[in-house]
């Protein structure tokens, strides 16, 4: 059984996009994260010690998305899913990218919803 760590709405100016003008831009990217992880031990103690705390979580996404280029959502995705497993005590991760209006007038958002689990580390 997993439980599941939500971090969901997560707004944050990412270097993304094909062209280099794109990226230069830094639009924000809106960011769900669901971490698996069992959590009974975190609800039995009620310890963060137990658990994955949220807001490292968002510092780690933070700094992927904004400190390192991308040209697809794939690839900012595919990294901060890398980084949340390596970075924390994780059984897997599903990471979903959208990037706001990337057609104007066309199209709300496009993106990606990416799952990876610990074994895809090795």
């Amino acid at each position: 059984m997993s439980d599941v760590i939500l971090l969901e709405g997560i707004q944050v100016p990412a270097a993304l996009g094909v062209t280099v003008a794109e990226r230069r831009m830094r639009r924000p990217v809106a960011l769900d994260l669901e971490v698996e992880r069992d959590l009974r031990e975190a609800g039995r103690s009620d310890r963060i010690r137990q658990t994955i705390h949220y807001k490292r979580v968002f510092e780690v996404v933070e700094d992927v998305a904004a400190n390192q280029e991308h040209k697809l959502v794939e690839a900012l995705g595919e990294r901060i899913a890398h980084a949340v497993l390596t970075k924390f005590d994780a059984d897997a991760v599903t990471v979903t990218v959208r990037k706001p209006k990337p057609i104007a007038g066309v199209l709300d958002h496009a993106g990606v919803r990416i799952r990876r689990t610990r074994e895809d580390l090795r």
